[in-house]
């Protein structure tokens, strides 16, 4: 029969391992740090990206973050990209998308803006707009 220390070492072992298993998920999407170069890379390339307006004080931002997340986890070959701009420390930017407030969202298309959206939290949503893309 097992001590109740192994048992207990078990035990430890099985939750940091699901907690680990879960940490690993909680960003299934690379949020890369928007800058002008990337930017226009992005758009030479002809690529799929998302300009994500974002303050980490928002509630509204972290709402879309879980959908974003939800999203990626549920499409997981995703070719999109997310830049995010810091609403924050970043204001040339935010003044250049002409960003109403934090949590706004611009989908490109290459240099095509083909979606946009201020404060959208609701999944179907978002989903239908990058699977739009995604096809």
């Amino acid at each position: 029969m097992p001590s109740l220390k192994s048992l207990k070492t078990a035990v430890i072992a099985i939750a940091a391992s699901l907690f680990l298993s879960l940490s690993a998920h909680a960003n299934s999407f690379e949020k890369i740090p928007f800058d002008k170069t990337t930017f226009d890379q992005l758009q030479a390339k002809d690529e799929t990206f998302l300009v994500d307006i974002y303050a980490t004080w928002c509630p509204t931002c972290k709402k879309q973050q879980q959908v974003l997340n939800d999203y990626f986890n549920a499409h997981p070959n995703s070719k999109i990209k997310v830049l995010v701009v810091d609403f924050d420390e970043q204001k040339e930017w935010v003044k250049y998308f002409k960003a109403p407030r934090q949590s706004s969202l611009y989908l490109y298309k290459g240099k095509e803006q083909v979606w946009f959206s201020v404060a959208e939290t609701r999944e179907q949503k978002i989903f239908s707009a990058l699977n739009s893309v995604s096809m």
